[in-house]
């Protein structure tokens, strides 16, 4: 997959393609449908097919004060669309220079003269430009005079019982519903991060941990999850069972939130190295405990209910690109 950051420079071999378009925030089941929709229609046409999409977040630019919300950073994005099969994926700065584009601007500078779509796919209730005027009815009568399609992808859901949305992925996570969240998601979240040096009293327990900070990373609930540890090894990703806690760690008194990872049966160092953390099941909430003995007879629960969990779930062979759900 190419990534470009300038509309400058979109080579002339994927100019005509098919683009998909949209912010693509967990890439979950309703953007993989519009996603998939693309490639179809880039296939019968013979062309490239492309995602554009807009760094940082339009939420993070309008509201910067607010909450880490993200669920699918930049890098785990680029690596969910590599696996789609996307030729391209056109990075679109997100700053007030942008914004302040009205939605003919957006059309005529970016899909006509920029990329020369043939084809534009969005989702139902996609909106673009200055005070979000745009919407499908308004792209496909643009691409009437233009001269490219237009497909808007129907609402995508799994049951009838929850909306596929970021929004309702994010309430999921808040309340510790792991596998709520990954039916939506169509496959397990996952935190991404660097693993960093930390004050080591894990290893002093008897459960060494990797530090992971959350970065731009949404916040779920706060307590102590099955998870499977992602490594990644020559270009694949190999996962292992693990046990994490996110928290405060009130028994040591800190206040900042960080993902301390618990891998099993695994010795190898891991600083500075990128760990991918898929959340499988939480197992309870973050609690503070009288002293040490009492917190290590607790994770020692906690591994053993991890594994229990862990043990109940069917998951691909190694190595695989993600935490996929298997029924």
């Amino acid at each position: 997959m190419q990534l470009i950051r300038y509309i400058n420079d979109v080579p002339d071999a994927l100019k005509g393609g098919v683009i998909a378009l949209g912010n693509f925030d967990g890439l979950h089941r309703g953007h993989q449908a519009v996603i998939r929709t693309a490639t179809k229609i880039a296939q019968e046409k013979g062309v490239a097919v492309g995602v554009m999409t807009f760094e940082p977040h339009p939420r993070a630019y309008f509201q910067p004060n607010q909450t880490s919300f993200r669920l699918s950073p930049f890098r785990i994005k680029c690596r969910q669309m590599r696996i789609m099969g996307v030729d391209f994926l056109y990075v679109q700065r997100f700053n007030g220079d942008f914004s302040s584009n009205t939605a003919d601007e957006f059309v005529n500078q970016f899909l006509v003269d920029g990329l020369d779509v043939s084809h534009v796919v969005t989702g139902y209730d996609y909106v673009f430009g200055n005070k979000r005027v745009g919407n499908t009815e308004f792209l496909k009568q643009r691409g009437s005079v233009s001269g490219f399609g237009v497909t808007a992808v129907d609402e995508f859901r799994v049951d009838a019982k929850a909306q596929v949305s970021s929004t309702t992925i994010r309430k999921f996570l808040s309340e510790g519903a792991c596998p709520e969240a990954a039916n939506l998601l169509g496959r397990y979240w996952e935190i991404s991060g660097r693993v960093e040096h930390g004050d080591e009293r894990g290893r002093q327990l008897g459960f060494p941990t990797a530090n992971v900070p959350l970065g731009e990373h949404h916040h779920p609930r706060e307590g102590v999850y099955a998870v499977r540890a992602g490594i990644d090894r020559g270009g694949e990703t190999v996962w292992y069972d693990a046990v994490a806690n996110f928290g405060r760690r009130p028994t040591f008194n800190k206040s900042d939130v960080l993902l301390e990872v618990h891998v099993f049966d695994f010795d190898e160092n891991l600083y500075n190295r990128n760990l991918r953390v898929g959340l499988i099941g939480f197992i309870r909430p973050e609690q503070k405990f009288d002293g040490l003995d009492a917190l290590k007879a607790q994770l020692a629960k906690d591994c053993e209910t991890a594994r229990e969990i862990l043990k109940a779930r069917t998951f691909p062979a190694n190595p695989h690109p993600f935490v996929a759900i298997i029924e």
